[in-house]
């Protein structure tokens, strides 16, 4: 079988009279046809790796040693002084090997209408292709990874796409040219899993159609349980085991990979809630509309058609669905971020307006948010300790105890207070993010894909520190989340949305043993299980 990417013993170390080596002696292969799902936690090295590979290392870093070969083409060989020119590089990326980016915003153009990137990545390697043709051909990619209304929704831009659809347009970018390698980071982290199932069932139609290689790169076992032949777990730069798939997710022999596993959410439902009986509602949201208005559009876009919803102190409501469901836009309403077009919502027990601004201070402080990605949410300029008194100095409760108690409440110690969101790892800036919320006592936790950004062992962590401070201090939350083993692990309710309105509300032990609507059981059957493989692996 040909082998598409060869890596052996790659080095890779930051540039400086002080280099340090992020990358150490890893050797990885991959033929056509196969899928290689790399594994660990951030910071490991599995990036790196592969943008080595495709001559993309971040400034700072470089190839300090080793040997890179794809489809032939020896691109780096350190000890024989070979460096492929970036003439050669430009030829190779999109045609031979092409990458799918964790985050599609940041590989966007947002001053560029959709189509019209697509259309580029067409014709960068098909110059005699005319404009119109371009057009044409980027519709027929847009549409084939799920787009829907590709030809109208070519013309608008990345700003006006979900998480998910943008991460469909750039898996079309990497597909147009039917590449013999496809390297995708992280490829469905932003996505619920039915258009996780469809992105990777899309993926495994390239690889029989062109026979392509995969290279998956992932936190999700389960994803790569069901979408790999052959598993690389690294861990400190180091590919530390390695085989097939379902032998070493069956029977892990190192120690490392047995707690990555042992992280995995468990099929098991939430047991004893945390409900507090006789308090007020931490949110009571009745029959809210939402509604946005669309250029070229007469008639609004109704997200939230009529949504009821009660989530007790000390209770967590997960609120699922496929992205475009409304579930976001129902969050918003419920801060008041984006004011619901009609519909009541109380917090605490107290009706609130529509409007975050014409809400009370007392009235705001009641519901808090925790985003999805920690880094964004955290000014770089600011030290922890500025991050988490922030809210207090606006209240004018500032205190350096308060805040001290509040780092201590979500497992950091004082000696994080000094330090910058940069010196956190991506665990430690979302603690940092649950300390800032938790600042002015709120009744409610809006948390949205709080833990879809991190590492399954550091996943885990945040997951146990919501449970303890929830039941510490009697917070319901709204948790948010495409995850629907997360779920499955922390909710007392689950709320399934579809097309903006619930169509099945249940305990979770009910949602999960015997599901009603269709919607439901779809969502379900997505799942991935680190009991497959499924789709287009061990073919």
């Amino acid at each position: 079988m040909t082998t598409v990417l060869q890596v052996d013993d790659l080095r890779v170390e930051t540039v400086g009279d002080a280099p340090r080596t992020l990358v150490d002696g890893v050797s990885l292969r991959v033929d056509r046809g196969e899928s290689l799902g790399v594994v660990g936690e951030s910071g490991s090295g599995k990036s790196l790796t592969v943008l080595a590979a495709l001559g993309l290392l971040p400034v700072g870093t470089r190839v300090a040693g080793g040997r890179i070969v794809v489809d032939d083409h020896v691109l780096v060989d350190v000890e024989a002084g070979r460096w492929a020119s970036d003439r050669e590089l430009r030829a190779l990326r999109g045609r031979t090997a092409a990458m799918v980016f964790q985050d599609p915003m940041s590989s966007l153009d947002p001053l560029r209408a959709v189509g019209a990137q697509v259309a580029a990545a067409v014709r960068v390697h098909d110059r005699g292709l005319g404009r119109r043709a371009a057009r044409e051909r980027a519709v027929e990619l847009l549409t084939s990874v799920g787009v829907r209304d590709a030809a109208e929704r070519a013309g608008t831009r990345p700003h006006q796409w979900s998480g998910g659809m943008r991460q469909r347009a750039m898996i079309a970018m990497a597909i147009a040219h039917d590449p013999l390698l496809l390297i995708a980071d992280e490829p469905t982290t932003a996505l619920d899993v039915t258009v996780q199932a469809q992105v990777m069932d899309l993926l495994a139609e390239v690889r029989e159609r062109t026979g392509s290689a995969l290279v998956l790169i992932t936190h999700d076992l389960g994803l790569v349980a069901e979408n790999s032949d052959r598993l690389a777990v690294m861990h400190h730069g180091r590919v530390v085991e390695t085989g097939e798939t379902r032998a070493v997710l069956a029977a892990p022999a190192e120690e490392y990979t047995q707690r990555l596993m042992a992280a995995v959410p468990a099929e098991q439902e939430r047991t004893a809630p945390a409900v507090r009986v006789g308090e007020p509602d931490a949110l009571a949201a009745d029959d809210i509309v939402v509604e946005y208005r669309v250029a070229g559009r007469r008639e609004p876009v109704r997200a939230v058609d009529g949504v009821t919803l009660r989530i007790a102190a000390g209770e967590t409501v997960a609120v699922v669905g496929e992205s475009g469901c409304g579930k976001s836009s129902l969050a918003k309403a419920v801060l008041g971020i984006q004011p619901a077009t009609s519909g009541r919502v109380a917090l605490g027990g107290t009706p609130v307006r529509a409007a975050l601004a014409e809400r009370s201070a007392l009235q705001r402080e009641r519901a808090q948010i925790v985003f999805q990605d920690p880094w964004s949410a955290l000014d770089p300029r600011l030290t922890v300790h500025e991050i988490v008194a922030e809210p207090l100095r606006i209240r004018r409760a500032y205190d350096t105890a308060t805040v001290a108690r509040l780092l201590d409440d979500v497992g950091l110690d004082e000696s994080f207070a000094r330090r910058l969101p940069a010196q956190l790892s991506g665990g430690q800036r979302q603690r940092v993010g649950i300390a800032r919320a938790l600042a002015l006592r709120p009744r409610l936790l809006v948390l949205d894909e709080p833990v879809s950004a991190l590492d399954v062992s550091i996943q885990a962590q945040v997951l146990e520190l919501l449970d303890a401070l929830q039941r510490e201090h009697g917070l319901g939350y709204l948790f948010i989340s495409h995850d629907l083993g997360v779920v499955r692990s922390i909710a007392d309710r689950v709320v399934v949305m579809q097309h903006g309105r619930v169509v099945e509300e249940a305990p979770t032990a009910q949602i999960f043993a015997d599901p009603q609507h269709p919607f439901t059981r779809q969502l379900l059957d997505a799942v991935p299980r680190l009991t497959g493989p499924r789709r287009g692996a061990g073919r």
